[in-house]
Parts: structure tokens; sequence; C-alpha cells
């Protein structure tokens, strides 16, 4: 898989059933707008979770039909409602010129070095995403050092 459609490495524990919301698929959550429970994707058959994971999320048009989908198939599957995220969010992950504030006192935290400037830069839109949300305080955090290793950062 290439691109807004790749499991990492550091996924692997769960990459055979999609029992957890790979990054891919919440990076297309983050860029739809759109808030996804672990219990609402479990209502998803591992077809559906695997069609979301490939599914195109990058031109307008890729992006609203994704969001209708995704709609779709809450509704359908968890019988609920869609939830937007909230409005207004930054997007860090795209201000690829320095490493967020978050991420450098994430990674300074558990006695780590953050990523240079340098090396940010040189990262997807992707891979910073998935270290922004494995630096958060509500995340579980485990596997943001893997994710470093993995990006070639460590």
């Amino acid at each position: 898989m290439s691109g807004h459609a790749q499991l990492f490495a550091f996924e692997n524990d769960f990459v055979e059933a999609l029992e957890c919301i790979p990054m891919a698929v919440r990076f297309k959550l983050d860029l739809c707008a759109v808030k996804l429970s672990l219990a609402q994707w479990s209502a998803f058959s591992r077809d559906e979770r695997a069609a979301l994971l490939a599914a195109p999320c990058a031109a307008p048009d890729e992006v609203a039909a994704y969001r209708r989908r995704l709609v779709e198939l809450v509704a359908e599957r968890a019988h609920e409602a869609a939830k937007p995220l909230a409005a207004g969010a930054t997007v860090l992950w795209e201000q690829g010129e320095r490493t967020p504030p978050e991420v450098r006192s994430f990674a300074r935290s558990i006695d780590v070095p953050p990523p240079p400037d340098t090396a940010w830069r040189d990262l997807t839109s992707l891979q910073r995403f998935a270290l922004l949300k494995l630096s958060r305080d509500n995340h579980d955090n485990v596997n943001f050092v893997p994710a470093l290793r993995e990006f070639g950062l460590l």
C-alpha cells in the first residue's frame, strides 16, 4: 500500500483484522472532519474497514465522497449519526517547516531526542500526522518511539 492507505510497522498488532483504526484512516477522518469511535469502527465489516483504508481522500471531491460513505456506514452499521470533529482544528502536520512544540515536548518528556526540523520536513504528511497523534496526552503513546525508529528519526 502506498500514500495515505499505508499501514505502519508500529501498527502490526492489528494489521490483519483492522481491529483498531489505523493512522491512515485517522488521517482521512481528520481530512473529512468526522469523529469515529472504536465502537463504530468495530461495527463495520472487515471489507468495509479495508475499503476505508484503501479509498482515496486527498482531492476535495475524494474527501467529500469519503465523508459521505463514512456517514452512511456509521448510520447503517452503528445505527447512529456520525459526529463532526470540532471546527477550527489546526492542521499541524501540513506545517512541515518546523517540528511542532507538542512533538518536541513529548519526545523530551520520555527522554528521546525530538526530530530536528530538517528531518521533520522530510517526513510525509501521514508520518507527521502519526507523530502528532502519538504525542498527545489523551492517546496511548506506546508507539511514539517505534514510530520514530520506523521513520528513521532514532
